[in-house]
């Protein structure tokens, strides 16, 4: 006499359903890195990885800036399928901490125009000592164009993320780009004390001599010496009214706490 076989169990579904926290958290981790690792596609088809410097364009696509002798330029030219891996990490367990992975296609910057210039400007904003070498013959900027990501925000906390969960508004994007150089320059210069409370006040970092190094919709990259700070705007700006209301708004919030 046989006994029936236990009904297979149904497993979960470990994804849960994409909130707005998980776009913020996924737009923090991309917005705040400063190197990632990048798995590019060898010529043999196996996964190669690198570590690499990173910034973001307006919009949020990464940056990065390779030399024609590394192995991973020479990857992206033939196949511009990669992936690029995010991990902040923190005390403890390593997998304890939230890390996201881009599902990204490379595309070669020219350095003529508006985008090569704009690129050359956000980049150097995040990597100063970049300047070294940027303008090198044999150095040339890509874009890490987003085509969906996967993000971990610790134990039991799955997603699966859109292009447009984590990029910001292309319209505001443009608008914000064309202000930044300007607006930055004015917050260092004459609202030095403000962009020090932000860090102090809303961010709780340490007192120092804290800039700012850049704009965008939803949020202001800080900076102070190889420390680098993310302050999320409560709500995406457009335009030049929007941005300088909030960031008077989270100055006079800041003040109190600073």
């Amino acid at each position: 006499m046989t006994t029936p076989s236990a009904a297979p169990q149904k497993r979960e579904d470990p994804i849960r359903p994409t909130d707005d926290a998980a776009r913020a958290l996924a737009k923090t981790l991309l917005r705040s890195a400063r190197s990632g690792s990048l798995a590019t596609l060898g010529r043999d088809g196996h996964p190669s990885a690198s570590l690499v410097s990173l910034a973001t364009d307006s919009d949020g696509t990464p940056l990065i800036l390779v030399s024609a002798l590394s192995s991973h330029t020479g990857y992206l030219e033939a196949d511009p399928r990669c992936s690029l891996l995010l991990a902040p990490g923190g005390k403890g367990d390593p997998l304890a901490h939230a890390r996201i992975t881009l599902k990204l296609a490379a595309r070669k910057v020219a350095r003529e125009g508006e985008e090569g210039a704009r690129v050359r400007r956000r980049f150097l904003a995040r990597q100063p000592k970049a300047a070294l070498y940027v303008d090198f013959g044999d150095f040339s900027f890509f874009a890490l164009d987003l085509k969906g990501a996967s993000l971990n925000g610790g134990f039991g906390r799955a997603y699966e993320l859109t292009a447009d969960d984590l990029l910001s508004d292309a319209a505001a994007a443009t608008a914000i780009a064309t202000m930044e150089e300007d607006a930055v320059e004015h917050m260092n210069t004459d609202h030095a004390d403000a962009v020090r409370a932000y860090a102090t006040g809303l961010l709780n970092a340490e007192d120092g001599d804290w800039r700012l190094t850049g704009l965008d919709p939803d949020g202001a990259d800080l900076a102070r010496a190889d420390l680098v700070l993310r302050l999320p705007f409560p709500a995406p700006v457009t335009d030049a009214a929007s941005l300088r209301r909030t960031l008077a708004e989270l100055a006079t919030a800041a003040r109190p706490h600073a």
